[in-house]
């Protein structure tokens, strides 16, 4: 969105630092825990400019999801492009690893956190969150399927079946995360994931 309104005056926030701080709330709290006092409060703003920036509670968790993607979740898309299956799976587990240990980052992963457990009220957001964990893993799934065709893999591996395994294995690595699991023994269960890698 532009930072200037519709009268062409700037904005009196920072348009990227708010939706940071709406990122960071939903991350925390997930979406039906994340009030709009929260958000505002954590953004810096008022209610009317958060819907006249962003639109309404739902519209700013999909921009924030959007922002997650391309921020602390960036490692998933750089990791798909490794040379080798082997560095694909080793970048987006320690990729995870690294975002999920960062002390300065919430516990646990927004994918997870964001909208796993909702009324039926906020079905829409669990929903967006089922598609974004999908469209991870069809990614994931169409990396190997090209490292089969290449040879990279072997061809008694599905890749579908694989792809699953790992979203399954990065989604446990968020949950252990917000657990409370530390760093060293998340790393240990990243190195017995990879030992059990077919390849």
């Amino acid at each position: 969105m532009a930072l200037n309104d519709k009268m062409g005056r700037p904005r009196g926030f920072a348009e990227n630092e708010a939706l940071d701080a709406a990122m960071r709330v939903f991350w925390e709290k997930g979406y039906e825990g994340s009030t709009l006092a929260d958000l505002t409060e954590a953004m810096g703003i008022n209610r009317s400019s958060m819907y006249a920036t962003f639109g309404d509670k739902e519209a700013l968790f999909r921009l924030a999801i959007a922002r997650y993607a391309e921020g602390p979740a960036a490692y998933m898309r750089e990791a798909l492009e490794q040379p080798t299956v082997r560095a694909v799976v080793e970048a987006l587990l320690r990729g995870a690893l690294e975002l999920l240990t960062d002390p300065s980052h919430p516990r646990g992963c927004l994918s997870v956190q964001g909208a796993l457990a909702c009324g039926s009220h906020a079905e829409p957001m669990k929903q967006a969150m089922i598609e974004w964990r999908k469209q991870g893993e069809s990614g994931i799934q169409k990396r190997l399927q090209r490292a089969r065709r290449e040879g990279g893999l072997a061809k008694n591996v599905d890749p579908g079946d694989l792809a699953r395994y790992i979203s399954t294995v990065l989604t446990g690595l968020g949950v252990q995360a917000a657990n409370g699991s530390t760093r060293a023994e998340m790393m240990r269960l990243v190195d017995i994931v990879l030992r059990s890698m077919p390849f």
